[in-house]
């Protein structure tokens, strides 16, 4: 376990050892009732990816019923643009980001023969570079997050064979880095959240043979902190949406029995807010859906709270039994 100055000291409070369901889904269900609030007012712009987020944490606990369907759905099809992609509220400029929450949020519900998955599959792929990479929308920036949000999107609407799968996977290989990492563009320091993305990519594309396994499990156990905690990279404060990042990260790669689970749960109970529900990336600070997702995602792939979360998949995001109707199955390593 990393020793770091970069840390936090959980508060000793034994009702911690408790998951507040109830209230998490309070939170979750009354987020952007007030459309005056600053932070509603402030995430206007990627408002598809906040109904991702909420949607699919209240799925994995069996109460997506809070949230009305057809107005969800309403307003993520308001936001496709005539080029098949989708922005991330509604005139926004597509991007690839908002094009995967929308396919997770149809696909969650079911829906996703309300779209032209043809006319989707071909902005995807015209995203695609001559070296395999992907820009996330018009201006051209390069990401391995882009990577992992063209090719989860064209699986999930079964378009994959659409863009060049080789150089797709060519490009993030090349990413690679020599503590088994991997970052953005090739060259680029490796980063938790980038190392998810292009093992993702990887699993989808059923290449994670390119993987060094032992050295990339190591760098991500080394994520965890005295607290329990895990951070991004070296010397970084934990942070509740890591996680996602490094758990799904190990368990891809067959390695999350490396982590200490138990400590990791701690942190993750210690981050919730014990009167107005929702977790937050540290304790005491204000909570949020992204990390109250992140938060239940984490307990899920430890196998904390079964019953109560359902098992989530951990290259999508999504509840396993959401890929499994999709009749979609990926290869992990063991």
């Amino acid at each position: 376990m990393a020793v770091s100055i970069n840390d936090v000291k959980l508060p000793d409070i034994p009702e911690r050892k408790s998951l507040l369901l109830d209230l998490h889904v309070k939170s979750l269900e009354t987020y952007g009732k007030d459309k005056n609030d600053l932070e509603y007012v402030m995430s206007e712009y990627f408002r598809m990816n906040g109904v991702y987020w909420i949607l699919t944490a209240l799925k994995l606990i069996g109460k997506e019923d809070k949230l009305e369907k057809n107005e969800v759905l309403e307003f993520v099809l308001s936001c496709q643009r005539p080029n098949g992609g989708f922005g991330g509220n509604i005139k926004n400029d597509p991007h690839l980001l908002y094009t995967l929450s929308a396919i997770q949020i149809l696909a969650i519900y079911e829906s996703l023969d309300k779209i032209d998955s043809d006319k989707v599959a071909d902005y995807i792929a015209g995203q695609q570079q001559e070296d395999g990479s992907f820009i996330g929308d018009k201006w051209g920036e390069v990401d391995t997050r882009f990577s992992l949000c063209a090719l989860a999107s064209l699986m999930l609407i079964n378009r994959l064979e659409r863009v060049n799968i080789e150089k797709a996977v060519d490009f993030v290989v090349r990413c690679m880095n020599f503590d088994g990492g991997f970052g953005c563009v090739p060259g680029s320091e490796s980063h938790s959240g980038q190392i998810y993305c292009c093992l993702g990519a990887l699993a989808i594309t059923n290449r994670l043979y390119k993987v060094q396994a032992d050295v990339l499990g190591t760098w991500l156990c080394e994520r965890q902190l005295k607290s329990g905690g895990l951070n991004g990279r070296p010397e970084k404060l934990p942070d509740v949406c890591y996680s996602w990042w490094v758990l799904a990260s190990l368990k891809i790669i067959g390695r999350i029995k490396w982590i200490d689970a138990d400590k990791m749960k701690d942190y993750i109970l210690a981050c919730q807010d014990e009167e107005s529900g929702g977790i937050a990336d540290r304790p005491g600070d204000i909570t949020d859906p992204f990390h109250t997702l992140f938060g239940l995602t984490g307990l899920s792939l430890l196998g904390h709270y079964k019953g109560e979360i359902k098992p989530v998949n951990p290259v999508f995001c999504m509840p396993e039994e959401i890929l499994e109707k999709l009749g979609i199955k990926i290869y992990l390593l063991r």
